[in-house]
């Protein structure tokens, strides 16, 4: 695809779906340990905010205890017509969403499609601003051009999640890691769609088609704008009962500083601080051995967690993961 149809720089993570039945839990870890802005729209709608924009993180009342959605922001009319071009023409459904469920989202329009592992692929041009006033523990997240923060999956698929967001978006690969946990090797190939070094993360087991994590997502990430907001937030998740995943450490790739929380609904929340900005006219993929410089130690992790996730990967041989054939075609195969 020439460069003067590339969507890469144009789409950015906007917004984050999540559908959870324990709204008193998540009210918690949102406000009082992360120290997000809160809005309680009802009974069955809660949602986060970063910045001015409405909506951050939309929380749903539902039984999944999952991520069920990303919400992607385009920068034109121009571009999000090319994206909903490439879909429909290969055959992949297209649905506008109500105005209801734009307005929960705090967007003007809203056009949906599916995605890998099942999360919903969101679509819109113009996030509502308000001058509401920011209630949070923060002094502020970096948003903008670099989207909202990323996405991390585990996947037994990671060449097809890799194609589909190159035919939908462009993509681009930032780099891979190479890492073995508890004898268990794995490869993460990291995505970009703009400058943040990565909106999408893959990580797959390598020679196994197992995947050990329940949720569609292993963990989300925002991105602080003053280091102590990032050691603050730590100390609260900690002082407030909050299960830590990973204590603070440094990425090999993207040399973010950051830890891990476990949310209510069992996937991980990062919060991290200064990642670097990649310079496309000299960043080249390369591999790192490790996924992190230092730190990142796994804190509270019991013999039971590791059953578990064992029990995960077994019962994922017998269901296949779900993928959007017609989007990611054979896959992108790995650079080496």
């Amino acid at each position: 695809m020439g460069a003067t149809t590339s969507l890469f720089g144009a789409v950015h993570l906007g917004f984050i779906v999540i559908e959870t039945e324990k709204f008193t839990d998540w009210h918690r870890f949102g406000r009082d340990a992360i120290g997000l802005h809160v809005d309680r729209l009802s009974n069955r709608d809660m949602r986060f905010r970063l910045d001015d924009h409405q909506c951050r993180f939309l929380l749903q009342r539902g039984d999944a205890e999952d991520v069920t959605a990303f919400g992607w922001e385009i920068d034109d009319h121009e571009s999000f017509d090319r994206i909903v071009a490439r879909v429909r023409d290969r055959g992949v459904p297209v649905t506008e969403g109500t105005e209801e469920d734009a307005a929960r989202r705090g967007v003007e329009r809203l056009l949906r499609f599916p995605g890998p592992k099942g999360i919903d692929q969101e679509i819109f041009t113009r996030a509502h601003l308000t001058p509401a006033p920011l209630v949070m523990s923060s002094d502020g997240f970096v948003t903008g051009a670099s989207g909202m923060g990323h996405v991390a999956i585990t996947s037994t698929q990671p060449s097809k999640i890799q194609g589909y967001y190159d035919t939908v978006f462009d993509a681009r690969l930032s780099d891979y890691i190479d890492e073995t946990i508890s004898g268990v090797k794995l490869k993460i190939r990291f995505l970009r769609v703009n400058e943040r070094h990565h909106s999408v993360a893959v990580a797959a087991v390598r020679g196994l088609p197992v995947d050990p994590i329940r949720t569609r997502i292993q963990h989300l990430n925002i991105q602080v704008a003053e280091l102590d907001d990032m050691t603050r937030s730590y100390r609260r998740v900690k002082e407030l009962g909050f299960r830590m995943a990973l204590g603070v450490g440094q990425h090999t790739n993207d040399r973010e500083l950051s830890y891990y929380a476990l949310t209510p609904s069992g996937f991980e929340w990062e919060v991290g601080w200064n990642p670097i900005v990649v310079d496309e006219s000299t960043w080249e993929p390369t591999t790192h051995r490790g996924i992190s410089i230092w730190g990142h130690t796994p804190e509270g992790q019991t013999i039971i967690d590791k059953l578990t996730q064992f029990k995960t990967a077994a019962r994922s041989l017998r269901h296949p993961e779900k993928t959007i054939p017609a989007l990611s075609g054979t896959g992108t195969a790995d650079r080496r």
